[in-house]
């Protein structure tokens, strides 16, 4: 994948943090209103009220559709009603407006590793789903020039018209603070980069491995060594969130990553500071706060959060 030649993306390093950003972006401002979720009574309810925030998005916004899928365990339960819908005709309208892309990967890595997204978006959502849709893009990771192939994939979303449906989740972290995609506490991201390329660290590739685990993947002995030594995570930055025209997300695994009970906590009751650099701040030790400055969020939780 190559950019255009006319780039509207600039690089911006911050340490060893690579991060690729928009100009012309209105800052965001804090909210003045506390966050509202939605408690459900089980993960299949969570993945049928994912899937239905889709379809009405598209009732209600005619022509293609751009979405960001959720890697892990938050819209398993989506992925499977998908699925199985996919095996027919009843969604073939919908599957076919769709331009589908992923939020985050690791890399250099292999793509048919086990421990890609793109593997377990295969097995979970079917062969039916990736033939129907209009697009499916990921993040390339076969590589030596991730910043290239990062930029590529930034400049196809916006040509696209950006972001339709943005589905995140919300990861723990040290000290309760969390992130969203790869976003990680102390990574440097300013509201108007799209994209980064950060290097790798052992709480984020925990993470992402223990997340795939969870979910029954099956993973051989080699595919998780060559994940362990890899680099850098290539992942969608807060512009890209803030840009998106709504987020919907879910948090369905806090019995099985119980950290996410003090992450929410915090994400829900931190109070904003009002000065730009504190927000600022903010928003860097805790990178799930940028949720939270987006106007139209749908979210959906278990009661293990609690």
């Amino acid at each position: 994948m190559r950019p255009t030649e006319q780039k509207s993306i600039a690089r911006r390093q911050v340490g060893q943090n690579i991060w690729l950003a928009k100009s012309g972006l209105e800052r965001p401002t804090a909210p003045s209103h506390p966050f509202a979720y939605n408690i459900l009574d089980s993960e299949q309810a969570v993945g049928q009220a994912m899937f239905d925030e889709l379809v009405r998005y598209a009732d209600d916004n005619p022509g293609p559709i751009v979405i960001v899928l959720l890697g892990g365990r938050g819209a398993q339960a989506m992925y499977r009603i998908i699925a199985e819908k996919s095996a027919t005709d009843e969604i073939d309208e919908l599957l076919g407006r769709l331009h589908v892309f992923t939020q985050d990967a690791l890399a250099p890595m292999r793509m048919a590793n086990s421990l890609s997204f793109v593997r377990d978006f295969e097995r979970l959502l079917g062969a039916g789903f990736f033939q129907k849709v209009k697009s499916f893009t990921p993040m390339f990771t076969e590589t030596d020039d991730l910043e290239n192939e990062l930029s590529g994939y930034l400049e196809k979303i916006e040509s696209l018209g950006g972001i339709d449906i943005f589905f995140l989740g919300l990861g723990p972290e040290a000290n309760a603070a969390s992130h969203i995609c790869y976003i990680k506490p102390g990574s440097g991201a300013e509201y108007t980069d799209l994209g980064g390329v950060i290097p790798i660290s052992p709480s984020i590739l925990d993470h992402h491995i223990s997340k795939f685990k969870a979910g029954g993947s099956d993973i051989s002995e080699i595919d998780e060594a060559e994940c362990r030594s890899a680099s850098h995570i290539l992942t969608l930055g807060p512009a890209a969130i803030l840009g998106a025209k709504k987020i919907v997300q879910s948090i369905v695994d806090a019995s099985t990553a119980p950290a996410k009970r003090e992450s929410f906590a915090r994400f829900v009751e931190t109070e904003f500071a009002a000065n730009e650099n504190e927000l600022a701040k903010q928003l860097d030790e805790n990178p799930g706060l940028w949720i939270r400055l987006h106007p139209n969020v749908t979210s959906f939780v278990l009661p293990d959060l609690f």
